[in-house]
């Protein structure tokens, strides 16, 4: 009877390009909220944070790709893996600037002190992982 439910429930959902669609345009949206933010109020104070580092203060620049260039790219499916990749590295980096010091600590609800970073992060890689499926507005899959 479960066995039953299961496969019926299986083939009535099984739709993985639909899911991998979800999943691009969830997170292709929500960090795309972060690269706005970084339109309308600038990278400089991220500059500072690098210049106070040790590194120079242009690579702030790249929060615009990472935030504003791949979740584009990763919400239209073109070029997801290799802007999922840039997506994900960008997290690590903005991780390290801003929260690193968070990585040992749970907050008052008992969750992970980096929990949205790390789901950020491993979004990232499993959209690398599973590319783009069928949904994209290019039809190209060498583009995808």
């Amino acid at each position: 009877m479960l066995a039953k439910l299961n496969t019926c429930f299986t083939r009535i959902t099984d739709h993985p390009d639909l899911g991998k669609l979800l999943l691009r345009l969830t997170f292709g949206i929500l960090i795309l909220f972060h690269g706005v933010a970084k339109m309308e109020n600038g990278v400089g104070w991220i500059a500072k944070m690098l210049e106070g580092h040790g590194l120079p203060g242009f690579i702030a620049y790249g929060a615009y790709i990472g935030e504003v260039i791949a979740p584009v790219l990763i919400i239209l499916g073109i070029f997801t893996r290799p802007a999922a990749l840039v997506m994900s590295i960008n997290l690590v980096v903005a991780t390290l600037l801003v929260v690193g010091g968070k990585f040992f600590t749970i907050n008052e609800v008992g969750a992970w002190g980096l929990e949205g970073e790390a789901m950020y992060f491993f979004g990232g890689l499993t959209i690398m992982l599973l590319g783009s499926g069928r949904y994209s507005v290019v039809s190209n899959p060498a583009l995808r």
